[in-house]
C-alpha cells in the first residue's frame, strides 16, 4: 500500500526509482510497474523491458496509487467483506458463498484473506484505521485481530477463517443450501 514518491528522494536517485510489484508468482504472471512523477522515461522503459524478458504481463500505472491496481480493488473487496462480517450482516461462509456463487470464483474474500495471511490483512486494516480514524475500519481490524490472537493466520498457520489443507469452501457441497445446516 506504499507509493514510490514516499521513498524516492531518500534513494539519492529519484529519477531511477519506481515500484515493481509481483503478485503471487505461483498463480499469475502479472507485475505492476508504478513510476512516480520524477521517474525518468528511460528508467520506466528499462523496467518494462525487464518485466517482458521475465514473461510478465506488465500493468503500468499512469499515476501513483496506493495498492497499485489489483490490490486496490482487492482491498475494497476485503473492506466490504470484513464490514459485512464485523457488523454481523452475514456469516463469513455466506459472504464467501455469495461471492463464489455469483462470480463462479474458486474462493471468496475470506478464503482469499487466508491465502494472503490474516496478519498482513490486519496490518493494512489497522494502519488505515489509525491513519484515518475511521471507526468501521477499526472494527474490521478488531474482527481480524481476534483470529490473529488465536494464532489463526490463514493457510500459513493451517487455520484462519477456514482450516487447511482442506478448507470448507473447496468442498463440492459448499455452495449448496444443505451445506449450511
Amino acid at each position: 500500500t506504499l507509493v514510490p514518491s514516499m521513498f524516492a528522494e531518500d534513494t539519492g536517485r529519484p529519477d531511477r526509482f519506481l515500484a515493481f510489484h509481483f503478485h503471487d508468482i505461483l498463480l499469475t504472471d502479472v507485475v505492476d510497474v508504478m513510476p512516480h512523477p520524477a521517474t525518468s522515461p528511460a528508467s520506466l522503459a528499462l523496467v518494462q523491458a525487464f518485466a517482458e524478458r521475465l514473461g510478465q504481463t506488465t500493468i503500468v500505472l499512469e499515476r501513483e496509487n496506493f495498492g497499485y491496481v489489483f490490490n486496490a480493488m482487492l482491498g475494497d473487496l476485503f473492506k466490504s467483506a470484513l464490514t459485512l462480517a464485523a457488523n454481523k450482516v452475514a456469516a463469513v461462509e455466506d459472504i464467501d458463498r455469495a461471492w463464489m456463487g455469483v462470480l463462479q470464483a474458486p474462493a471468496g474474500p475470506f478464503g482469499i484473506m487466508d491465502s494472503v495471511g490474516l496478519d498482513t490483512v490486519w496490518k493494512i486494516s489497522d494502519y488505515w484505521a489509525k491513519a484515518t480514524g475511521d471507526a468501521q475500519l477499526a472494527a474490521n481490524a478488531a474482527f481480524l485481530k481476534t483470529r490473529i490472537d488465536d494464532g489463526r493466520l490463514g493457510i500459513k498457520s493451517g487455520a484462519g477463517f477456514y482450516t487447511y489443507p482442506a478448507p470448507r469452501f473447496q468442498q463440492p457441497d459448499f455452495l449448496k443450501s444443505e451445506a449450511r445446516k
